[in-house]
């Protein structure tokens, strides 16, 4: 991986800007994951960085990646918390009512054995809070719309814009319709709070496949 990934880097951290269609973990079918670049973002250190949070195969953007074991802890330890700031930017296949919000949806995974897992809305699963805010329409009647998760469930935001939003998320395989650019949703900035220390700080660049969007 290319050191113009390298969003932050200090003794403690690395935010690397991850590419759509680059999974975390290692795929069941041996496929490229984020370990085989692991090598080349350890930057003089012994140890490979590792993950402390995950962002789905197609969603690109901020990944903080730890550089020793107790730094790992700590930064685990505010995701937990909710003390991270997380912003993401999506075009959505429509434009939702209003102009901000919040969407307040627990949700828990239900899986057949036609379809697979999903995560689906359910009052009695996890609790999951999203706020977000219009930023843009275009003349196809799709939208930019900003969502800050206060909390981490799997594939919160997609599930939030179709199901809370009504609206899903412009190349979502599972909750919208697939799309040959890929899917339209991006982790464009992080904010890590560290007690005493300055907080890591991240902003990822709108990638192309965001067309009339991407800077």
């Amino acid at each position: 991986m290319h050191g113009d990934r390298v969003l932050f880097i200090d003794g403690e951290a690395l935010v690397i800007d991850k590419p759509a269609g680059l999974p975390v973990d290692r795929p069941r079918d041996g496929g490229l994951s984020l370990e085989n670049h692991l090598e080349s973002l350890r930057f003089g250190f012994q140890r490979w960085p590792q993950a402390v949070h995950r962002l789905d195969r197609d969603t690109s953007g901020c990944l903080l990646l730890s550089r020793n074991p107790k730094a790992h802890a700590r930064y685990q330890q505010a995701f937990e918390q909710g003390l991270v700031e997380k912003r993401y930017l999506a075009v959505l296949a429509g434009v939702p009512k209003g102009e901000s919000g919040t969407i307040d949806l627990p949700l828990a995974k239900v899986s057949t054995r036609e379809q697979g897992w999903r995560m689906a809305a359910d009052p009695k699963g996890k609790n999951a809070r999203t706020d977000w805010r219009l930023v843009a329409t275009d003349d196809a009647g799709r939208a930019l719309v900003e969502f800050r998760p206060s909390t981490g469930r799997t594939h919160q935001i997609r599930v939030h814009a179709a199901t809370g939003l009504g609206v899903a998320v412009v190349g979502d395989p599972v909750y919208g319709t697939a799309d040959k650019s890929g899917m339209l949703l991006h982790a464009a900035g992080l904010v890590v709070p560290r007690g005493a220390k300055e907080p890591i700080r991240a902003e990822a660049p709108m990638p192309e496949r965001f067309g009339v969007w991407s800077l």
